[in-house]
Parts: C-alpha cells; sequence; structure tokens
C-alpha cells in the first residue's frame, strides 16, 4: 500500500512546477473559504459582544395607550409593585421623554429630557465620565438634579468637568451630577447621547401633562432565567394593564435582546453558507484543473502503463496509483491553503488590533475543507484513473511507438 503513495511522490516531483499550478486552484479556494468564514465569524463575534454589553437578560416595553376606554398608561408604583411580586423580573428601569428648552449661561438649545431610575444605568450598560448617575434618593426627594449624555456636556455646556454647575429646563434650575461618556453599547449610541437625565419623579413634576405613565421600560431577569420566560411574563402584565384597543390591537410591544440575537445568529450562518458556496466554486474550479493535469499524466505515462500491466500489474493496481496522485496533489493543495489561510488571519488580527475585534480560524471550516479537497480529489481523479485502468496492454505499448 505504501508503495503508490511513493510513485504518486515522485510523480508529483518530477514535475514540481506543473504540480504548483494545478495546486493553485486548490490553495486559492480553501484560502477563500477559511478566510471569509473566518472574518465573518470574527465580526460576529465582535458585534455580539457589543450587543451583549447591554445585559443578556434584557427586555424592552414601548407602551402607547391605556385600553381601549381610553384609560391611563402604566405608573412608577404600579410597576415596582408588579416586579416586587414577579419572580421573573429582577429589576425595572421606566422610561419617559418630553423636550425642554435647555439653557446654560448665554447657550440655549432644544433638548431631549428623559426621566428614568438609577437602574437605568446598570441595564444599558453605561459609563460614566464624570459624577454619578441618578440615586433613589433623588427619586424620593423630586431632586431637581440631571445627568448630561456626552454630546449634550459638548454642545451645551461645552466641557465635561462641569458636576456642580447649574442649567435651565424650561425655567426650572438642575444641579448637574454626573456626564456620560461614550457608551460601547451599538443599541444605546446615538440615541443616548444627546438626552439629559433626571429623576422620574423630577419629569412628572415638571411636565404635569404627561399624567404620570411611562412610555417605555427596561426590565432585567434574575440570572440564569429564559428569556423567553421574561418576556413572556411582561407581555402578559401589559395585555393585563394597558390591553388593546378598539380594534383589537396591542396598546404595547415587547422585545427582547434573546431576539436580535437570534436574528443576528441567523443573518450570519446564511452569510457564511453564501461565501461558504461562493468558495467551493473556487474548489470545484481547482478540481476541474486536478483533472485536467490527470488525464494529461495519464497520457503521457502510457508505456509505462502497458509495461506494468504486462509484467501483472491489475487494473486495480492502476486505478488506486492514479486515483491516489489526484487526491495527494488535493490534500497537498489543501494543507498549504490551510496554512496561508493562518498566516492571513494572523496579519488581520493585527491591521485591527485596536478595533476590538479579532479573527481565528474555525476548526470546524478547516475540517470541512479538508474532507472537500479529499471528496474533490477523489471524484475528479476517478475519471483518468479509470481511463488508465481500462487501457489495454498492446495498446499502451504500442502508443507513440
Amino acid at each position: 500500500m505504501i508503495m503508490p503513495f511513493k510513485m504518486a511522490l515522485r510523480s508529483i516531483g518530477a514535475n514540481k512546477m506543473r504540480a504548483l499550478l494545478t495546486m493553485l486552484g486548490i490553495i486559492i479556494g480553501v484560502m477563500a473559504l477559511v478566510v471569509l468564514v473566518s472574518l465573518v465569524n470574527g465580526a460576529t463575534t465582535s458585534v455580539t459582544d457589543r450587543m451583549a454589553s447591554l445585559g443578556s437578560n434584557y427586555v424592552q416595553a414601548y407602551i402607547w395607550g391605556g385600553g381601549g376606554s381610553g384609560g391611563e398608561g402604566v405608573t412608577i408604583d404600579e410597576l415596582e409593585e408588579w416586579v416586587e411580586s414577579e419572580p421573573l423580573i429582577e429589576s425595572v428601569a421606566p422610561q419617559s421623554a418630553s423636550n425642554a428648552m435647555a439653557k446654560f449661561g448665554s447657550k440655549s438649545q432644544n433638548m431631549t429630557v428623559c426621566g428614568t431610575t438609577p437602574s437605568y444605568y446598570e441595564i444599558n450598560g453605561l459609563k460614566l465620565t464624570a459624577g454619578r448617575f441618578l440615586k433613589t434618593a433623588d427619586l424620593q426627594n423630586n431632586s431637581r438634579v440631571c445627568v448630561l449624555g456626552p454630546s449634550t456636556a459638548d454642545t451645551l455646556v461645552g466641557y465635561t468637568d462641569c458636576i456642580g454647575d447649574e442649567i435651565s429646563l424650561d425655567g426650572l434650575r438642575y444641579s448637574v451630577v454626573g456626564v456620560l461618556g461614550k457608551s460601547d453599547s451599538l443599541m444605546y449610541s446615538g440615541y443616548g447621547e444627546n438626552v439629559i437625565y433626571i429623576p422620574f419623579t423630577s419629569l412628572i413634576r415638571q411636565f404635569p401633562e404627561m399624567s404620570g405613565s411611562i412610555d417605555n421600560f427596561y426590565a432585567t431577569a434574575p440570572e440564569g432565567t429564559p428569556m423567553r420566560d421574561a418576556e413572556n411574563a411582561v407581555r402578559s402584565y401589559l395585555a393585563d394593564r394597558v390591553g388593546q384597543d378598539d380594534w383589537g390591537n396591542d396598546n404595547f410591544y415587547v422585545y427582547s435582546m434573546d431576539i436580535m440575537e437570534g436574528t443576528m445568529d441567523q443573518v450570519t450562518s446564511i452569510f457564511s453558507m453564501l461565501l461558504g458556496g461562493i468558495a467551493s466554486i473556487s474548489l470545484i474550479v481547482g478540481g476541474i484543473g486536478i483533472m485536467n493535469i490527470m488525464l494529461v499524466t495519464v497520457t503521457e505515462r502510457t508505456r509505462e502503463i502497458g509495461i506494468r500491466k504486462a509484467v501483472g500489474a491489475t487494473r486495480g493496481t492502476i486505478l488506486r496509483q492514479f486515483l491516489i496522485e489526484a487526491i495527494m496533489l488535493c490534500m497537498m493543495g489543501c494543507l498549504a491553503g490551510i496554512f496561508l489561510s493562518w498566516c492571513i488571519l494572523r496579519l488581520a488580527n493585527e491591521v485591527v488590533a485596536d478595533m476590538s475585534m479579532s479573527f481565528a480560524m474555525s476548526g470546524n471550516v478547516v475540517w470541512i475543507s479538508v474532507v472537500f479537497c479529499f471528496a474533490i480529489g477523489l471524484i475528479f481523479g476517478l475519471y483518468p484513473a479509470n481511463k488508465a485502468a481500462k487501457m489495454q496492454p498492446i495498446d499502451a505499448l504500442h502508443y507513440g511507438g
């Protein structure tokens, strides 16, 4: 069994340049498959990690009505009472927003004012540049304190070291107790940067037309709680509390991070399959090249085949010899492609080192490449090998004679 391998290596070594050019299609195909899929997986992992900064036990609910009878929406007291009695929910952060004319010194600008609670900070994975976020005492005392988003601090105040300064919101003075920094969260980025946060109770007191109702709220589940259960708990509560409008449509909408992560996984899987399919075409083209060169090899070695058959070589022996040579060409190209893919990914990691992103070679993709290349060598090498095996000794010996 070792002899066919030695003969295959000898044949490949006798035509090194031709063998290298033949393997080039396989090498490029393997590189395309491994590198493209690894890049997609690395980018997806980076995006998923940034999304996870919001918390994996995150549910958000939007409320826009109080039932078909036009009743009031959910209040903060009702929400807190529900959380205390609901084991599937650990904490909530209500949020309502309004517009106000913000003024600092001679600068004034129309700003979004968001009323919320201390738990909002943890749920949304925020960061502070200076000071602190809202405290429970601020809500209980209806304190006129505020936390500035990073864009607000730049555009309104002009600097971030403004703890203790006062700004005016529609004529009422609020003391700045904190300034938020840039958030890594993809979901939060942008919206929360040009906002002024004040205690929820202070918002209701300044804007009585809001009637204390909550526009939306965030909810987190205890560690280990399935997100589907927590989401259903929120949906069940809102169905009982705000119900549906006169046309049978829900007055609320609930979604969890699980939905977004699940969608991301589906998109990534489809994208990886598409890229893998495109790369596989390159491997098939490489397989055609191997079949072509093996047909040339069979023609060149026709007399050798005739001599071997004349001295007793069986059809199976000849078939095995050329089939092994085709498979070895594919596998050598595959190994070279995997090595070059590893080099390219290492280089890519150096390029994106400052972007919180990394690319790793997937073991599954490597094994798929190996199996696929073996199959290509077997399939595309079978016809030339069978052609050599079917030659009649007398015809082969007379070839080119």
